[in-house]
């Protein structure tokens, strides 16, 4: 351009994000530590959604769930854990202390602050209570190793205690305090999900104590959550920073800086990319590619402003009204389509634009890689979407 800022177009950014996230054949991982690190996050609110991320990135994809799970809660390389937004991610363990400090404490503090208020307000015990049992807790889950919220409260019956929410409110109901106890450690980084109950697909989990981390400066915490995040997802708007962080503008623009940012130009307006990325990637850097990737998979929730690589008429069929984003079919850096798996287990999609025989016959391959090492196992989104809920026959 003639102001010195780079252009990238469309075509690169979908380069980019093939590359970058693993979906062209040659970029794939060999394990799930690869996948994570690549992608610094992996949505977590699903569990079922970690697990399908990784596979449609893997070399070897029918060894996902053994993997992920030894990585999860044998070797300690994944955890679990509240992240951007006051959601629940997978991150690489050593990322612990980043997210805490970059995007944990501010929703820490609120989250505390608004249970001793309901408290309060319902004439339960005081902060100086709740802290007693808090530590009671933590003491208990520290010899248990792992534990349900119901197995803690077998070891603290104070975490059993109920009190009103919200008396008199249209919304009002009854807490236990362990409930909301453990969602306030959860965010401070003290706890973090353990084990499911059941198979991986299972919402059912266990608590653990988080593991140790060091205390950063929340603004260097800032600064390096950025820089990885702009390496994988890079040129990103500014819109599409604070959306995927939940920080501040101020914030955002201030963990720019100090990364030495560059500003390039994409189709929506001012964009950025991380000091050392400023090179094009040539469209040509990766071959066609076809993925199933799963609801609220990161790729399709990585940018706010996602015009480049879904088309706005598709979003009615593949969103809930929450804005979580279902199953997507994928061809060449675009979202085409939809997937779902029948009650039989049976993979079935349906794309919603033109793509070509070549593409549909890269689809039709990638649905059979799913539906062999799914085998038995039934996945069902959490956030149902209209096309998900079309395609699956299951209401």
């Amino acid at each position: 351009m003639a102001d010195g800022r780079r252009y990238v177009g469309a075509a690169e950014r979908r380069a980019r994000l093939a590359l970058r996230h693993r979906l062209t054949a040659r970029a794939r991982a060999g394990g799930p530590e690869d996948v994570a690190d690549s992608l610094v996050a992996l949505h977590g609110s699903d569990p079922a959604t970690v697990y399908l991320a990784i596979g449609a990135r893997l070399t070897d994809p029918a060894s996902t769930v053994a993997r992920t799970d030894r990585a999860l809660y044998e070797d300690g390389s994944l955890v679990r854990m509240h992240g951007m937004r006051h959601t629940v991610f997978v991150f690489p363990t050593d990322l612990t202390a980043v997210v805490h400090a970059s995007t944990g404490l501010t929703v820490a503090a609120r989250e505390r602050a608004m249970l001793l208020k309901s408290m309060a307000q319902a004439g339960a015990p005081d902060a100086v209570w709740l802290k007693e049992v808090e530590e009671s807790a933590l003491a208990a889950l520290g010899r248990l190793g792992q534990a349900t919220a119901a197995e803690l409260a077998r070891e603290e019956p104070r975490l059993r205690e109920q009190f009103v929410y919200a008396a008199g409110k249209s919304y009002e109901g009854v807490h236990t305090v362990g409930t909301r106890l453990l969602k306030v450690l959860g965010v401070e980084g003290k706890v973090v999900r353990g084990r499911p109950l059941g198979s991986w697909t299972s919402s059912q989990f266990r608590w653990a104590l988080a593991p140790a981390h060091p205390e950063l400066d929340a603004s260097v915490a800032q600064a390096e959550l950025l820089r990885r995040w702009l390496r994988v997802c890079g040129p990103a708007t500014e819109a599409d920073l604070k959306w995927w962080t939940g920080w501040r503008v101020t914030e955002v623009r201030r963990a720019l800086a100090a990364i030495g940012a560059r500003e390039v130009v994409v189709d929506e307006g001012p964009a950025y990319v991380t000091e050392d990325d400023e090179e094009a990637v040539p469209e040509a850097a990766a071959e066609p590619w076809a993925a199933l990737l799963p609801a609220l998979d990161p790729t399709a929730m990585g940018w706010q402003q996602r015009d480049w690589y879904l088309a706005p008429e598709l979003r009615d069929a593949l969103f809930d009204r929450s804005g979580n984003v279902g199953p997507t079919v994928w061809w060449d850096g675009r979202v085409v389509g939809s997937w779902a798996q029948r009650p039989s287990g049976e993979v079935v999609w349906r794309l919603l634009e033109p793509v070509g025989r070549e593409a549909e016959a890269a689809v039709e391959e990638a649905a059979a890689t799913l539906r062999a090492w799914l085998d038995d196992t039934r996945v069902t989104p959490r956030f149902r979407t209209p096309l998900e809920r079309e395609l699956s026959g299951r209401p």
